[in-house]
């Protein structure tokens, strides 16, 4: 019925696609069965067999004998089984090859269709497959067009991916054929065509960069502890090293300043922050509000919150430009924190701390809990 191109064609498939031949044989024998019924007779018992090592397609009917024939589409005499098969008894099945020529043509269609559909769907597994493999990963891209919404389209690995602009960096612009570092992050694969989306305002981007440039990270010696970000302005990194003889913030720093020298660039002159993580939480507030001197820090366990004091001349430092560097700071180390002017500091039994989320707090809810850094 199909020529021998037809089965050369399914092993082809299998060998330069990966799609599985046993598979696209069960596909094709389930429609072409189908399709018989549909043209003649959808009470048949029928089923057709494909043999890739004997390059042919049969059609088989299968008929229960009976005594009294009622349905010829599924019954067969025991008068005509007998000239089929001798020992043929009544309740048994028999099966006959059908020669049905016109068949062919259908058989053709029918089987496009379905290799057509096979391939879509291999192809589709196969993309979800590498976009999977993709995720949380630092990737290299090609701007190729930038839509009138402001959504970027880069090309990655010969897929079209998204960067939203809710994923896109402060005052960044996007030129069609420029290269991007991108975090890959995640792929909608219920959409009705698979998007992958990517970022540059991620606080994954900056972890990608610092695991790409320095090897101490990756191989586990120097350890990031949290990022906070407000990408394509500021990033704060708290970095831990269980070993007293390395100097964190000095390995990611590197010779000349040339390792953050390179993340800074990739981030597109985005400044970075250093931090030293301390288990000390007075100490990691006071290391997360540089470059700005800390003083005091007056700490609740219980609420998580902070009394800060720095210099007069430094609060503007602390505080940063609309808030940003104790905002970062908060994000940094997960305590809320107060900052005051060493002017308008006054003793313990004074403070009048309020936190947003929390009800006025008591002189008694500092106790000892008042860090001078100096001290620590």
């Amino acid at each position: 019925m199909i020529s021998k191109d037809f089965f050369q064609a399914l092993k082809d498939l299998e060998e330069l696609k990966g799609i599985n031949a046993e598979e696209l044989v069960g596909a094709l024998e389930t429609a072409l069965t189908s399709a018989y019924k549909k043209n003649y007779g959808e009470g048949k018992s029928a089923l057709v067999k494909l043999n890739l090592e004997k390059n042919t397609i049969r059609i088989y009917s299968y008929k229960t004998v009976v005594e009294t024939v009622e349905d010829p589409d599924k019954e067969l005499s025991l008068e005509e089984a007998k000239q089929l098969k001798k020992n043929i008894k009544i309740g048994d099945t028999i099966e006959q090859e059908e020669a049905t020529k016109e068949f062919g043509r259908i058989a053709a269609q029918t089987a496009k269709q379905v290799m057509m559909q096979k391939i879509r769907e291999f192809e589709g597994r196969h993309l979800i497959q590498k976009m999977s493999q993709r995720q949380e990963q630092l990737a290299i891209t090609e701007v190729r067009r930038v839509d009138i919404d402001g959504n970027v389209f880069v090309e990655l690995d010969g897929i079209e991916a998204l960067m939203p602009k809710n994923e896109q960096m402060k005052g960044e612009k996007y030129v069609v054929g420029s290269k991007l570092k991108v975090y890959v992050k995640k792929f909608n694969e219920n959409a009705k065509n698979f998007q992958l989306i990517v970022s540059r305002s991620d606080i994954n981007l900056v972890k990608k960069l610092f695991e790409a440039e320095i090897p101490e990270i990756i191989n586990g010696i120097i350890e990031i502890k949290s990022i906070s970000r407000d990408a394509g302005n500021r990033s704060k990194v708290s970095l831990y090293c269980a070993d007293s003889n390395i100097d964190p913030i000095g390995a990611c720093v590197g010779n000349k300043g040339m390792r953050i020298n390179n993340i800074t660039n990739e981030l597109n002159g985005e400044k970075i922050d250093l931090v030293l993580y301390s288990e000390n939480p007075a100490q990691y507030i006071a290391n997360a509000l540089s470059p700005a001197k800390v003083l005091q820090v007056e700490i609740n366990e219980t609420l998580k919150t902070s009394k800060v004091i720095v210099p007069d001349d430094k609060l503007s430092l602390a505080i940063g430009k609309y808030g940003q560097n104790v905002t970062l700071a908060a994000k940094l180390t997960g305590w809320k924190i107060d900052v005051k002017p060493e002017s308008a500091y006054q003793q313990i039994d004074d403070i009048d701390f309020v936190n947003d989320e929390t009800p006025e707090i008591s002189e008694d809810s500092f106790g000892d809990d008042i860090f001078d850094i100096e001290d620590l």
